[in-house]
C-alpha cells in the first residue's frame, strides 16, 4: 500500500532560548529533522511533506536538497491545524499516512515500519505508545478495562488520576485515507485553545473505526528534545548508537565512550580510534588507519593504514594515498 509521510517540524521551540530552529538544533552531527528524515527514508513514501513555521527560511534552506514538500503553518494552533496544512500537497494521496515529530531523532526505522504492519490489520488509526518513568508534560493515554485505547488525554485537561497514568503518547501516528476529512471536524474547545492532533482518536472511535496501539519498550527511541538538557540526553545516546554499530562493523576503539563520531562519518573494518578522537561531518576512514588521541578531522578523507598524530587537527584534508575515491555517507 502506498505510503505518504507528514513531518510536523513548525513549533517555535521557546524552551531551546535559541534564534535557531529548534529542528535544526545538531545531535551527532546531523539536525534533529535530518535523523527524522533518515529514519523514514528507508520506508519509501511516495510522498515526504514537511509542516514548518517559525524559522521556516532557515530550514527549506539547509533541506533544500531533500526529497520533501515543504508546508507552512502561518499560526500555531495546535498539532491537528499542522496537518491539516498538509492536506493541500496531499490532494488525491490514497493510502497510509505516517504523522511523525521533527525533534524525534532517535526513532528508528524498524519501529516504523512495525507500526504501519500494525496498522494495515485493517485500523483506522494506529498511534505508537511507551511506558515512562516520567510522564510529566505529556500526554497520557487512557485504556478501557479490555485494554482497548478509549483516549488521549493532554497534561493540562488531565485529571489528578490521569496524571498518574505513565504510558504516553509521544504523537507518532498512523492513519487511513479519511483522516484529513476526520481532522475538519476537530475542535479547539479545550485549555489551551488548541486543534490536537489526539483528539482524532475520538473522532475515528465515533466514526466505527478501528483504533490500534503499538507499544514501543525503549523509552528513549520516543524521546523528544524540547530544551539544551534534552538535546544533550538525545546527542550522547544517539553517539552511543553510533560507536555500538561501528564496534560491530570490525573498527576498534580504545576506551569507546571517550570517541566521538557523527552520524555522517563513514568507517572502514580495522580502523583504530584512540581517545578523545572525534571525527566530524563528513569523514571517512579506510581500513587499517590509526587515528592518535584527541585528533580532530571534519570532512576528511583518510587512505588506508594512515597514521594520524596524537592531537592533529584536519579539515577537509585527503591525508595519505589512494583517497580520490573516497566518498562519505
Amino acid at each position: 500500500m502506498a505510503l505518504a509521510v507528514v513531518i510536523l517540524a513548525a513549533g517555535q521551540g521557546t524552551r531551546m532560548r535559541s534564534a535557531i530552529p529548534k529542528v535544526l538544533h545538531e545531535a551527532a552531527g546531523r539536525p534533529l529533522l535530518g535523523h527524522v528524515l533518515k529514519a523514514v527514508e528507508p520506508l519509501a513514501p511516495q510522498h515526504t511533506v514537511v509542516v514548518i513555521g517559525h524559522g521556516a527560511e532557515a530550514v527549506r534552506a539547509r533541506f533544500k536538497d531533500a526529497p520533501v514538500t515543504f508546508v507552512e503553518q502561518p499560526q500555531r494552533l495546535g498539532t491537528g491545524h499542522a496537518l491539516l496544512q498538509a492536506r493541500p500537497a496531499l490532494s488525491g494521496f490514497d493510502g497510509v499516512l505516517l504523522v511523525v515529530n521533527g525533534d524525534g531523532p532517535l526513532l528508528k526505522t524498524e519501529t516504523l515500519r512495525a507500526l504501519i504492519a500494525a496498522h494495515q490489520s485493517g485500523a483506522g488509526m494506529t498511534l505508537l505508545t511507551c511506558q515512562v518513568a516520567d510522564p510529566t508534560g505529556l500526554g497520557r493515554i487512557v485504556r478501557a478495562a479490555d485494554g482497548s485505547v478509549l483516549r488521549i488525554v493532554e497534561e493540562k485537561d488531565a485529571t489528578d488520576a490521569e496524571r498518574r497514568l505513565q504510558e504516553i503518547n509521544p504523537g507518532i501516528y498512523t492513519f487511513d485515507r479519511e483522516v484529513f476529512r476526520h481532522a475538519s471536524a476537530l475542535s479547539s474547545d479545550n485549555a489551551s485553545g488548541e486543534y490536537y492532533i489526539t483528539d482524532l482518536l475520538a473522532i475515528y472511535r465515533q466514526a466505527g473505526k478501528r483504533v490500534e496501539a503499538l507499544m514501543t519498550p525503549d523509552e528513549a527511541e520516543v524521546l523528544g528534545v524540547n530544551d539544551r538538557q534534552h538535546l544533550a540526553q538525545v546527542d550522547r545516546l544517539l553517539r552511543d548508537r553510533i560507536r555500538e554499530r561501528w564496534l560491530l562493523a570490525g573498527v576498534t576503539m580504545i576506551a569507546p565512550e571517550q570517541v566521538f563520531i557523527d552520524d555522517t562519518v563513514v568507517l572502514n573494518p580495522d580502523v583504530v580510534l584512540f581517545p578523545g578522537v572525534w571525527l566530524r561531518g563528513r569523514t571517512v576512514v579506510r581500513e587499517g588507519a590509526r587515528i592518535g588521541p584527541y585528533a580532530v578531522l571534519t570532512d576528511c578523507q583518510v587512505g588506508a593504514g594512515v597514521v594520524v598524530a596524537p592531537f592533529a587537527v584536519y579539515q577537509g584534508e585527503r591525508l595519505g594515498q589512494g583517497v580520490d575515491d573516497l566518498h562519505g555517507g
